[in-house]
């Protein structure tokens, strides 16, 4: 596949900090900060008449609060706010969701299985680590080290996340929403998230991807202690094929990070290759020798990630639980569990 530099197109230049840019008509962009290595979040902000609907929010934080306060003054945004809508449960796409409902006293639209999920993983804030959760990391190979980390740091999920409305509306796929002058229809996926919410609007050529299709990087697709057994990424696969079928080619991207762009069908299948790739590579280490899931690191991401960068060092072991639970699935690997409970993976064949 070509890479995305020559595959894709970017028609916009980001907007200045505390302003906003019209990318279609009545869609504006803004850019807020993040304090981590991916310091932006996109946001989007849609016409609706008199007022304009809130397409994710950016993290619950002073920072952020004071980038809004700025943007709401003046300018195109200093109108009433008509609703709110989250793609997803990630602290930087609804971690002002609830504030801004608040403030405003109007409607969260979110999916139920992100809603719900994110009240469940909100009320674990300050919380103890779970046992189970501290199994499941051990039997991925963490050292005790790390293990006492997570113990240490459980429960922050929630720190980034103004408490959610007690009440939301809910986004479905296939649904249409109309919101001035135009329709929008959801498109539910999973994988990066349980049921992640795009929106297409066929009038416009507009596609606002959140975290399902982004240009320059790729979505985390991860196992998780909650649901130790799932697959998302089947899930993921399923998602990229969705999303090539309900959305045309044509479409101007509007993604959660990075700069809208044009050549979403190429995009899609860098996204699908890239992952097939990765797999193979796992496939050809565990050929080797059996891995554990912190072995699997260099061979899945092309480089090795310890224990001291904690935030990664998570991210890559939920990846690569992914990864090897799709391949045991698809019967090309077993699991052993040793006398410590750690796993081991090796070919079936």
């Amino acid at each position: 596949m070509p890479s995305h530099d020559t595959a894709l197109r970017y028609p916009f230049q980001p907007p200045e900090p505390r302003s906003s840019i019209e990318v279609a008509p009545g869609v504006r962009w803004i850019r807020l900060p993040l304090p981590f290595k991916l310091d932006h979040i996109n946001v989007w902000a849609i016409d609706d008449g008199d007022g304009w609907v809130l397409v994710d929010t950016g993290l619950n934080s002073p920072q952020t609060v004071a980038e809004w306060q700025a943007l709401l003054a003046s300018g195109p945004l200093a109108r009433p706010l008509h609703g709110v809508v989250a793609t997803h449960m990630h602290p930087d796409h609804v971690g002002l969701a609830g504030w801004f409902a608040r403030r405003a006293g109007v409607p969260l639209w979110m999916s139920r299985v992100e809603y719900l999920t994110c009240r469940v993983l909100h009320a674990d804030t300050s919380r103890e680590a779970p046992p189970e959760a501290v199994r499941f990391y051990h039997q991925a190979g963490w050292p005790a080290a790390a293990l006492e980390t997570y113990r240490s740091r459980f429960g922050g999920f929630g720190r980034f996340i103004h408490a959610l409305p007690d009440s939301y509306r809910r986004l479905a796929g296939g649904q249409v929403l109309r919101w001035g002058a135009h329709d929008w229809r959801v498109i539910a996926t999973a994988g990066h998230s349980p049921e992640h919410a795009s929106l297409y609007c066929a009038d416009l050529g507009v596609l606002i991807a959140g975290d399902q299709v982004l240009p320059r990087i790729s979505s985390n697709v991860s196992v998780y202690p909650t649901e130790p057994d799932a697959n998302p990424l089947q899930d993921w696969f399923d998602a990229l094929e969705a999303m090539a079928r309900e959305v045309p080619d044509s479409a101007l991207v509007l993604p959660a990070h990075n700069e809208p762009f044009y050549g979403l069908h190429a995009r899609l299948a860098q996204l699908r290759d890239s992952q097939t790739r990765a797999l193979q590579r796992l496939q050809e280490r565990l050929a080797e020798a059996p891995l554990r899931v912190v072995d699997s690191f260099e061979a899945l991401f092309g480089r090795a990630i310890g224990p001291e960068d904690s935030s990664q060092f998570g991210l890559a072991t939920g990846e690569a639980l992914a990864c090897l639970y799709y391949l045991q699935v698809q019967g090309q690997v077993r699991r052993r569990v040793d006398q410590a409970g750690v796993a081991w993976y090796a070919p079936t064949a």
